[in-house]
């Protein structure tokens, strides 16, 4: 789960990470007052879950509260795109009104999950207020690393390692190693997936402070926050993903015109593959869970049939916990239910397969079948193309 930068550092400073003066508002005149409250000089950010906001007309600094509250009434309702929002951007619905600063170095400061050391990592960087993946790619030596150790925590000599490597003074370097350890553990507190701040400002008087902040937490975890539950905007998310999650559906839109469902993480992962190598796009990653019933398999595929973008879908099931007859009962009443009118590839394999395969043949619904996964991928990137056609044509006819 995201949440915008003002919440974000509303947590950050509750563990001791310093950040400047600034507040929430949600139109011009809220705008005007917290600038008069913080000296008229500020900054004007708009509140979306996307980065690149600066370079898509996102932050704006203000010399005063007339000037705060025009921006403030141009941001507000505006559509901004930024290179993660995609092409229809994001819509501002708030602003985060903040102190102006005066800055004298951007640095890069980061905790995130290593999956594959199976712990967490500090990463730091001199050139903050820049895209850590540009960074990573044109100098990966300017970016430094330290690994958590889960049972220790972070230890302050390796905060006071990486302060160094910053290039920071000894006053300064103090003041880091405070902050990178209160860092850690607010992303130990509320079980954070990532905390990023970018850029860690020093100012012109020594001071350092987040001037940005992401936060994003393990879902799976939320059931131990319910105040961080509240958090949540559901705005800023996609609405069939916010619908799936209401089903314990692991769902995420994506570009394509194959619409997937999958039981597993890991195959519906070698599912996309097997669909792009086969020519076509996937248009979503739906993995319904090893324990989906007929309900789940239904609202599954309400919200496939919801993308207007989907002109196939591929159902790609190893039965295990999950029946393969289960699951072919499941499919023949939504399709019924829902009248599917694209075209549908089933590849089943695991308990019950042949007593699944055979509803499927009875329904009297025109499902294509499969024995492999790369025959199922050849059939709906066939089909999916076909129906693309077909479409087109019937909207020429129109």
């Amino acid at each position: 789960m995201k949440i915008h930068e003002y919440q974000a550092k509303t947590i950050l400073a509750r563990y001791g990470v310093p950040i400047p003066k600034g507040e929430v508002a949600f139109n011009a005149a809220e705008a005007g007052e917290v600038a008069k409250r913080l000296g008229g000089t500020v900054v004007v950010k708009a509140q979306i879950h996307a980065g690149g906001r600066g370079k898509g007309g996102g932050v704006k600094l203000a010399k005063n509260v007339e000037e705060a509250e025009r921006i403030t009434r141009d941001m507000i309702g505006m559509n901004l795109k930024t290179h993660q929002t995609g092409p229809d951007g994001r819509l501002v619905t708030r602003v985060f009104i903040e102190q102006g600063l005066g800055i004298a170095r951007e640095l890069y400061l980061a905790l995130i999950l290593d999956r594959a050391a199976a712990r967490p990592i500090l990463m730091a960087s001199p050139d903050g207020g820049m895209d850590i993946e540009e960074v990573a790619a044109k100098t990966p030596d300017r970016i430094f690393k330290e690994y958590v150790s889960p049972g220790a925590g972070l230890v302050p000599f390796q905060a006071r390692k990486l302060s160094f490597q910053l290039g920071l003074d000894a006053a300064q370097a103090g003041k880091a190693t405070k902050l990178m350890l209160a860092l850690y553990e607010a992303f130990k507190g509320t079980d954070a997936s990532m905390v990023e701040i970018n850029p860690l400002i020093v100012t012109k008087g020594g001071e350092l402070l987040a001037l940005d902040a992401k936060v994003s937490f393990d879902d799976n975890a939320l059931y131990r926050h319910p105040d961080l539950k509240e958090l949540r905007d559901l705005s800023e998310e996609d609405p069939l993903e916010v619908e799936a999650s209401k089903f314990s559906l692991n769902y995420i839109r994506l570009d394509g015109t194959i619409g997937c469902m999958v039981n597993g993480a890991g195959l519906a992962m070698a599912t996309m593959d097997i669909i792009k190598l086969a020519g076509g796009e996937p248009a979503n990653f739906l993995d319904v869970g090893g324990g989906a019933n007929a309900e789940q398999i239904r609202n599954a595929f309400k919200i496939l049939m919801s993308d207007a973008n989907v002109k196939a879908v591929l159902i790609n099931i190893f039965g295990g916990i999950l029946r393969c007859d289960v699951l072919a009962a499941g499919v023949v009443a939504a399709v019924k239910e829902l009248s599917v009118n694209v075209p549908i590839v089933v590849r089943m394999e695991g308990t019950n397969v042949e007593e699944g395969k055979r509803i499927l043949r009875e329904s009297g619904l025109k499902f294509s079948t499969a024995d492999s996964m790369g025959e199922a991928a050849d059939k709906v990137v066939a089909q999916a193309a076909a129906q693309a056609k077909s479409s087109e044509g019937k909207g020429v006819a129109n």
